[in-house]
């Protein structure tokens, strides 16, 4: 029999989960941009509580391995922890009262940014693309199963760089909530399982070199290391 496509098909993205042998697989991955009113401020952004700002990552720059390889094009790399979401179910027009019921669970992940070139596509008017949607730009550690985790709307969201705290903000100052985004993205999108959503990141963001060692922390959710290589 014929082989039905014209390559090998390229394997599925995912990331583990906590205390399971099996993983979740990644359809896409949505992220939201100036969540927090103090990182908004440190990027030179006015905070907008009427919509959600969103941009994506292709599927397999998750990166779920502790050696995160440093990008080329850039001379700035930069760190942003976030509380990840990843959902089972989805839909369009989501009601937010029911959006958690379309999750699987909850990680700890980096939206990895090369600032320098989000730094000049800005000043352009030209799409953030190359600064945000390249290889292992979305370092993404365990997920913890919403029935075993609940759904967490405070705790303290961390970041340490080779011991030293850079980030650290309580996921209760995001301007949208979990709930809000899941139903502002499924106005836009169909979403569907398989999807992270990576719901914006703390202050205090900063630049990454070769060697560095970071550490992202969150109340019930596996440890997320790594090492820039």
């Amino acid at each position: 029999m014929k082989h039905p496509f014209v390559i090998p098909v390229p394997a599925v993205p995912s990331v583990p989960v906590a205390d399971e042998q099996a993983r979740f697989p990644i359809h896409r991955i949505y992220c939201v941009g100036r969540n927090y009113a103090e990182h908004a401020k440190e990027m030179g952004s006015t905070v907008d509580r009427e919509t959600p700002t969103f941009f994506m990552k292709p599927a397999d720059a998750a990166w779920p391995r502790a050696e995160v390889p440093f990008p080329p094009g850039t001379t700035n790399l930069h760190h942003e922890v976030e509380l990840v979401v990843a959902l089972a179910a989805g839909g369009r027009d989501l009601d937010p009262a029911r959006a958690l019921g379309c999750v699987f669970g909850y990680a700890i992940g980096l939206d990895l940014t090369r600032r320098d070139l989000q730094a000049a596509a800005k000043a352009k008017g030209n799409p953030w693309d190359t600064a945000k949607g390249f290889d292992a730009s979305a370092p993404v550690g365990a997920i913890v199963p919403a029935a075993t985790l609940g759904h967490p709307a405070a705790g303290e969201l961390a970041l340490k760089v080779n011991g030293i705290e850079r980030q650290r903000a309580d996921i209760a100052t995001m301007i949208f909530g979990v709930p809000e985004i899941i139903a502002a993205l499924s106005r836009l999108f169909e979403l569907r399982p398989g999807d992270l959503l990576f719901t914006g990141t703390p202050a205090g963001v900063g630049p990454l070199v070769v060697g560095d060692v970071f550490e992202a922390t969150f109340p019930g959710l596996p440890v997320l290391r790594g090492t820039i290589r």
